[in-house]
């Protein structure tokens, strides 16, 4: 999907990016086993932070296995899944069924329509299992989509669409963790789509598609500015998660939390910042 909530690898043991490479490439072999390679083409390291963190916190039984794999034909890839993996691989295909039905609706993309068409099937017997994510998750992204059409320039209006659906995948249970969940999974939606938004702005300055952060760009250091709302949204993460009781692959999470998430950004803004010296010596 995005790819932003990621690990920050050179801060990380050896050993513990193992771990979470297994916890990827488990999601990965999931979504192929139960759902085919049209299924496992959705596969994104964001929802691996959902699967680490909620197999920490509820700590179900992993089994751990090592297989070759199309991307792996020669080398035995560890893995690690549980039915914490199902569940996320289950929220990954409904997340990316109705981002495409909105590709289509809104942009007429016949890959997309193509693509929703070959996961129709499996989200059916998804929705099953989850009725009220799977409406949840397609009021919140019907909700995003109706914002981008009205040009909507509310950051905050437009990310907490988002938000609401993260916030509905990481809410796994209905018990004491829940709203902990909820405030996690909101705060970090907003986060992904407004990082999102800064990395197309360019693009879609370009396209002509539609960017909240449009007519943001002339405020005074704008990148600093999207910076400070980045920062705020995972101060708000970095705070649900600490309330929550984990113990196993707690510094990888926070790896994650407290620095992982922000290495696009920095590569952003250094692009951004070569590309305004080019224009500034093109005009001498």
């Amino acid at each position: 999907m995005f790819g932003y909530v990621i690990v920050n690898k050179p801060e990380l043991k050896i050993r513990e990016f193992d771990e979470y490479r297994s916890y990827y490439c488990g999601l990965c072999h999931t979504l192929r086993s139960e759902y085919g390679f049209k299924a496992q083409m959705t596969l994104s390291y964001d929802l691996t932070m959902a699967v680490l963190l909620l197999t920490a916190l509820y700590e179900p039984e992993v089994t751990r296995t090592r297989r070759t794999c199309k991307a792996h034909p020669i080398k035995k890839q560890a893995m690690s899944e549980s039915l914490i993996t199902n569940y996320v691989a289950d929220m990954n295909v409904l997340m990316s069924y109705y981002h495409l039905v909105d590709d289509w609706k809104d942009e007429r993309k016949i890959q997309s329509k193509a693509y929703a068409s070959l996961l129709s099937k499996n989200v059916s017997s998804i929705k099953k299992r989850y009725p009220q994510k799977a409406a949840a998750i397609e009021a919140g992204l019907n909700e995003l989509s109706s914002y981008e059409q009205a040009n909507e320039d509310s950051i905050i209006k437009v990310s907490q669409s988002f938000g609401k659906v993260l916030a509905e995948v990481l809410t796994y249970k209905d018990d004491e963790w829940k709203t902990n969940l909820q405030n996690l999974g909101m705060a970090l939606g907003q986060f992904i789509y407004i990082m999102d938004a800064y990395d197309d702005l360019e693009k879609d300055k370009k396209t002509g598609n539609y960017n909240v952060l449009k007519g943001y760009e002339k405020e005074e250091d704008f990148d600093i500015f999207v910076e400070n709302i980045l920062k705020a949204h995972m101060t708000v993460v970095a705070r649900e998660f600490e309330f929550l009781p984990i113990i196993e692959n707690a510094e990888i999470l926070r790896n994650i939390i407290y620095s992982g998430v922000f290495i696009k950004f920095e590569e952003v803004k250094k692009r951004r910042a070569e590309r305004k010296n080019e224009i500034k010596n093109e005009s001498r």
